[in-house]
């Protein structure tokens, strides 16, 4: 027999409840300091700033006047979620949450020997209005005795299209979204540079196979510089990619052949299936 809550546990239970049911105001949160640069303006206040400098210093932000007070309630919910942290009353500090939310232009242009790639992208796509009206579709779909295509996840109930769909024909969405996986890319990039740098001492040569529009290998080009780096693609694909400097754009089939190099990237998916083909042309 289940035992009855304690007076305790019940209240105890009531506040989990209400933590949970607005969790998602931490993530909307999140998002709206980023829209509005809260990040970015902090960094150029040298990492920590009271929000009266930053207002000045992101004037553009067209705050209403009352907006000035709604704002100091968004951070003070940032700063109890962990991801700002306040000084002095009033002042907040950049954590590393919110450093990977710093535009890389102001990284760029103001130094400070963090050039880590902005992960902003990510967070706004992430939770953009398409996913959520996904999220709230899921009783409906577990529900669901429809096979038809158009009920397989509940996004696609959602929007009558996949993700893949909805990307392709909301272009700001799309361009987000892609721009958050290049990102990613040249964060993992990063971090494979500082943790395993020393693997790649002696490598004089790398070819990304799938490797999209090369962002992978740009990062790897710029943390590696003696590495001769490429990208294996379709024809049709390279035909469509601009040049760049310091990556090779090679048309092919990555089923019949993969250039040589010292290392190869491959997708999990396809590389069993490339590694086969190779290994009988290569003997």
């Amino acid at each position: 027999m289940m035992a009855t809550p304690t007076t305790d546990e019940l209240v105890q239970a009531d506040a989990e409840l209400w933590c949970h049911t607005f969790a998602y105001l931490k993530s909307m949160a999140l998002q709206s300091a980023i829209k509005l640069g809260i990040p970015t303006a902090i960094h150029r206040c040298g990492g920590a700033a009271s929000l009266s400098v930053t207002y000045r210093l992101r004037h553009s932000l067209s705050l209403q006047a009352n907006g000035h007070a709604y704002v100091s309630r968004l951070m003070k919910l940032l700063t109890v979620s962990g991801i700002f942290k306040e000084g002095e009353p009033g002042v907040y500090c950049l954590t590393p949450v919110p450093r990977l939310l710093v535009d890389d232009d102001a990284v760029v242009v103001d130094g400070g020997g963090d050039d880590t790639a902005c992960q902003s992208q990510f967070t706004v796509a992430a939770t953009s209005p398409f996913h959520f009206a996904a999220s709230q579709r899921l009783p409906e779909w577990l529900q669901s005795e429809d096979d038809h295509a158009a009920a397989e996840t509940p996004f696609m109930m959602a929007h009558g299209a996949g993700f893949f769909g909805v990307a392709g024909r909301d272009l700001e969405f799309g361009a987000l979204f892609n721009e958050s996986m290049a990102a990613d890319s040249r964060f993992v990039v990063e971090i494979l540079a500082r943790r395993c740098g020393g693997t790649f001492a002696g490598v004089t040569s790398v070819v990304d196979v799938g490797g999209g529009d090369g962002t992978t290998a740009k990062a790897i080009a710029k943390a590696f510089p003696h590495a001769r780096c490429s990208v294996l693609k379709l024809a049709q694909v390279v035909d469509k990619v601009p040049v760049h400097g310091t990556v090779e754009f090679v048309a092919g089939d990555m089923m019949k052949f993969v250039p040589p190099a010292d290392v190869v990237l491959l997708k999990d998916k396809i590389c069993v299936r490339a590694i086969r083909t190779n290994m009988r042309t290569y003997g």
